[in-house]
């Protein structure tokens, strides 16, 4: 499937989630301005009208640049809104960074959700997780079942590439955007979450962006950054004056060390240990 054609299989997997939608009757969306959540609160707008409202979650966990995209889109779409303040740092068991990590963030995220739609009268609260989330280690998604928190991409089976495709027929702004996820995933598992080093990943990966690098994550590994890019944008980092303003820059916002992984850009690489078998999961002090 190109970017300029939708299958037959795809076309019936949209209409599946616009009957799924349609059913909820009325919707709240955990909207974060990604390729996934602006689709399905797009999709749930065209089927629900007025009866679909967004929150967006603010956190020092996720990139501002995010956050006010995600506003922009929100009243590009002329969506109800509502914006309000998580405050997963303040729970230890969050904060301690264990393989779990995510399940107390999103429990957090869901609650204050669940608890917004009843004030508003709304019956379902919705993720964006689509599909493909299924094959990867998420421990958010175990929350969502809890707390019953539908995720209608799921449930339709689209995965990232279906979504892209048709939020291009949408004529979403997000359709090729990179993939993000929030900045706690930079951290190896068992390291402490902070303000500061979330602040200090932040900055590095806005440099990175402005030198032209879209799809990349700065792994914080302490005193050492672990770039991941694009193996095609390899040349370009190694690039002399590139390399050495990168350095500089990193090393300006407190990393000693500034590193490029060869494997390149892969979702999710602190879970690898994890999902290669139990004998490399990750242990304490690792």
């Amino acid at each position: 499937m190109t970017s300029d054609s939708i299958s037959d299989e795809t076309q019936q997997k949209f209409k599946n989630l616009k009957d799924i939608l349609k059913s909820m009757n009325k919707v709240l969306v955990a909207f974060s301005g990604g390729v996934d959540s602006t689709f399905l609160l797009k999709v749930a707008q065209d089927v629900l009208g007025s009866n679909v409202m967004a929150v967006i979650a603010s956190s020092a966990t996720y990139p501002e640049r995010e956050q006010q995209e995600a506003l922009r889109i929100a009243e590009d779409l002329n969506v109800k809104y509502k914006v309000i303040n998580t405050k997963e740092l303040d729970d230890p068991s969050f904060r301690d960074n264990p393989p779990e990590r995510c399940y107390f963030c999103k429990k957090e995220l869901f609650s204050r959700l669940k608890e917004i739609a009843a004030e508003e009268n709304i019956p379902h609260v919705c993720d964006g997780s689509n599909f493909e989330d299924t094959f990867d280690f998420r421990p958010g998604a175990q929350a969502a079942q809890e707390l019953d928190v539908r995720s209608p991409l799921k449930e339709a089976r689209l995965g990232k590439s279906e979504i892209r495709v048709l939020s291009k027929k949408l004529g979403l702004p997000t359709w090729d955007k990179p993939a993000m996820a929030c900045l706690s995933s930079r951290f190896p598992y068992y390291t402490p979450i902070d303000d500061e080093s979330l602040r200090q990943i932040d900055s590095a990966e806005e440099f990175l962006r402005s030198k032209g690098f879209s799809q990349l994550r700065v792994r914080h590994h302490g005193q050492m950054a672990r770039i991941e890019i694009d193996p095609s944008d390899f040349s370009v980092i190694m690039d002399e004056q590139t390399r050495i303003e990168i350095v500089e820059n990193l090393k300006k916002i407190g990393y000693h060390y500034v590193t490029l992984d060869l494997a390149g850009y892969r979702t999710g690489s602190m879970n690898e240990p994890i999902l290669e078998g139990s004998s490399s999961s990750p242990k304490k002090n690792q």
